[in-house]
């Protein structure tokens, strides 16, 4: 268990230096295509650190040999929603008011609450089909790959002036040029994702144990600590951000995550297991679906704060109090 524990750290300390370098070099890489903070954090960031979770389910749903083992899948499919729609924007707002001392949200409300309006209108759909069983659901999966691609397009085809670019820090691994060429910036945020994609493994490895250890089944790691393992990057990218005052990124990070997690792993978990749900999928499904409607109407009002972003974690706490009473009652 100590070394367990050990690596449970490193793993996350890991992480933790690899999102500098990556956050860093997506930036310039985003700044060389001329595109935007929003579609900077929506497109590149976010696509990037939702490998380790689609990665996850890849693993479960397409080389797990038992139901339980794709059971992982299914369960980071619809966990990883639920922790970015909580914990995700709860650790921003908390980290904008540790950090600025301020209640306001420096962010596009009116396109965060369009992309909350995608994800409500896909995640429903997802949901529902859960609840159903037909002989050609498997092929619905190519649907969600073409919704992300259509959101994609949107994203870039709409996005902002390049933005930020006089607050770009030197490219890391270029400390004293100016202006770092596009192969400079995308070898690092490569080699960035390498190693994050290397600590997630480990890290996750050592939730699973830890869960063991504490008795936790199969299902609760898949539901409850499997996510919040893979969904990591992206809370690391957050923090660096908010930390540099460009909440925009930091929001259009988690915000993009979303759309990933509510397409790529359900169209992989649709089109490789039965993706018929239980209570405790279903309770996912419902507590994400209550923090994104929260959160799209204080975006879609631009009246959203820090008080509301951070409240939202409140919903994951629920979910862990249902769980316990779900398994253990």
């Amino acid at each position: 268990m100590i070394l367990t524990l050990l690596l449970f750290f490193l793993s996350a300390l890991t992480i933790y230096f690899a999102c500098e370098f990556f956050v860093n070099g997506i930036e310039w890489v985003g700044h060389r295509l001329n595109l935007g903070a929003t579609a900077t954090g929506t497109v590149l960031a976010a696509f990037g650190t939702a490998l380790p979770e689609s990665a996850v389910t890849f693993m479960a749903v397409v080389f797990g040999e038992s139901p339980e083992q794709k059971d992982i899948g299914v369960g980071a499919a619809m966990g990883g929603p639920l922790v970015l729609a909580t914990l995700a924007y709860a650790v921003v707002g908390l980290a904008i008011w540790r950090m600025h001392r301020v209640s306001c949200i420096n962010a596009d409300q009116p396109r965060l609450a369009r992309d909350q309006a995608w994800f409500m209108g896909i995640f429903i759909f997802k949901v529902g089909l859960g609840l159903l069983a037909f002989a050609w659901k498997p092929w619905l999966g190519i649907l969600f790959v073409g919704v992300y691609a259509l959101y994609v397009k949107r994203e870039l085809s709409n996005d902002e002036a390049c933005a930020d670019c006089e607050d770009l820090e030197p490219l890391k691994i270029r400390p004293n040029d100016n202006s770092p060429s596009m192969a400079w910036a995308c070898a690092q945020t490569f080699f960035a994702l390498l190693v994050i994609a290397g600590a997630s493994h480990v890290f996750v490895n050592q939730i699973e144990i830890i869960g063991v250890a504490l008795g936790a089944s199969p299902h609760v790691a898949a539901l409850l600590l499997a996510p919040v393992a893979t969904e990591l990057p992206e809370i690391m990218n957050a923090l660096i951000w908010v930390r540099q005052g460009k909440e925009r990124l930091a929001l259009a990070n988690i915000s993009g995550a979303m759309m990933i997690q509510a397409t790529i792993p359900s169209a992989l978990g649709i089109a490789m297991t039965p993706w018929l749900l239980d209570a405790p999928l279903l309770a996912a499904g419902l507590l994400t679906l209550v923090s994104i409607g929260i959160l799209w109407q204080r975006f879609r009002r631009a009246s959203m704060s820090v008080g509301v972003l951070s409240g939202v974690g409140a919903l994951y706490g629920v979910f862990a109090l249902y769980l316990a009473w779900y398994f253990l009652l």
